[in-house]
């Protein structure tokens, strides 16, 4: 069995032992902040914040969970107010050279000849055309980009980068990861609150989607991206280790009549969910293409020199309709509402056609939401997928759902974009 088929409830598991190995700068104020801190591959990182009481004493359920109520609170002031979310162990690679951009173009399948400033969302494949890491690349000079990827693939992916690089190539990967800090700041109010904290123009027309540059914040100095992966406006924060704690204090005093709170990774899985947001080992990895994973408006399949896994894709492309696709389910019951969590079979009039990779409950939608891989032999299609009686198993028991390819919550990204 694949290393990505693993079920999600592991990682909000509390392990007793080798704990307190891997601290971001944030880690006392998050604590002190009423953090449940959960473990990966030593990362101490939140899963939510509660009071004492409420930390101290969980309980674990395949059902609702006792911090079911404190998620709900943060995915509501990140999509009213604004959230801050520690993202320090999220992995950062420097890479820099005469063939920066002739390496990451061979191993990546956007095209990674961008402007300075801007970021590209793309995947690594293999030879097959399947997902190797899921990264986005920001180019920071003419020969140097900043390559972020997640925490459990920080040798994995180095190891892919130096073993896929061309023969000869000059081209120099560097893990900046321990050096740089980072905050995720999401929400409508974040430009409100970035603008009290620096004079850097951070508007829309200036500082639109996509776009990352230096800017003043506080007495530091620090890399803004304007990305999110929750679905709401914002920015990711890249500071250098030793002005993280400065950087943290003044957003959190600036932000206090803004609603700002911090929030945990509970709290963002469910949000990314209703976007439908992939993450590496889950919901995409080794076996999927990024047709089949919903990704492929990231492909360049006409970019000079090609990259690795291009003719599979080519030959998929030509192919038509696609036998396999990623989608999104929606459990459309009231009252005691199954949690999803992974591996949960999908039906199609009473025949398993797929299965749920991860899942979590839409807060903001107030629904139990999944993203699954389904099959057919003459084609995943959205008539396909519109007709039939769909349903999802949990615990023998059967629930209908409703699934599409598109996402659930702002499915035209207006609010990202504002």
């Amino acid at each position: 069995m694949p290393y990505r088929r693993v079920n999600l409830l592991a990682h909000q598991l509390r392990f007793e032992t080798a704990r307190g190995v891997r601290r971001s700068p944030f880690h006392d104020r998050l604590v002190a902040a009423g953090a449940f801190m959960t473990e990966l591959v030593g990362w101490e990182r939140p899963g939510f914040y509660g009071t004492a009481d409420e930390v101290a004493n969980i309980e674990y359920s395949y059902g609702k969970p006792s911090w079911f109520a404190n998620v709900a609170a943060e995915c509501a002031n990140t999509a009213e107010n604004v959230s801050l979310f520690d993202h320090s162990c999220f992995v950062k690679y420097l890479v820099e050279g005469p063939d920066a951009l002739k390496t990451l173009n061979w191993i990546s399948a956007a095209e990674c000849d961008v402007p300075v400033g801007k970021v590209v969302y793309t995947q690594w494949l293999n030879e097959n055309g399947g997902i190797e890491a899921d990264v986005t690349i920001t180019r920071l000079a003419e020969q140097s980009y900043m390559v972020v990827t997640v925490a459990v693939s920080q040798r994995r992916d180095l190891a892919w980068f130096k073993r896929r690089a061309p023969e000869g190539a000059q081209v120099y990967i560097t893990d900046i990861t321990s050096g740089l800090a980072m905050l995720a700041l999401w929400g409508p109010k974040s430009r409100q609150l970035m603008a009290r904290v620096s004079p850097d123009d951070l508007s829309n027309e200036a500082f639109p989607f996509g776009t990352s540059r230096e800017i003043d914040l506080g007495y530091a100095r620090v890399r803004a991206s304007r990305l999110t992966f929750v679905g709401e406006l914002g920015f990711e924060l890249y500071i250098a280790t030793e002005m993280a704690a400065h950087v943290y204090d003044v957003l959190m005093e600036a932000g206090r009549d803004l609603g700002l709170k911090n929030a945990g990774f509970f709290a963002l899985n469910s949000m990314r969910m209703e976007k439908g947001y992939r993450h590496w080992g889950h919901d995409i990895g080794e076996e999927d293409t990024p047709l089949e994973g919903g990704v492929g408006f990231t492909v360049a399949l006409d970019k000079p020199g090609g990259f690795i896994g291009r003719d599979v894709l080519v030959r998929q492309k030509a192919e038509g309709t696609l036998k396999k696709r990623l989608v999104q389910a929606k459990v459309e019951v009231e009252g005691d509402v199954p949690m999803l969590y992974h591996y949960e079979p999908l039906l199609r009039d009473g025949v398993i056609v797929g299965s749920i990779m991860s899942g979590a409950y839409g807060h903001r939608i107030k629904a139990s939401l999944g993203l699954g891989y389904v099959e057919c032999d003459g084609g995943v299609t959205k008539d396909w997928l519109s007709t039939g009686t769909w349903e999802v198993e949990v615990a023998l028991k059967r629930y209908p759902v409703a699934v599409q390819l598109g996402a659930w919550y702002d499915p035209k990204n207006e609010r990202v974009r504002s």
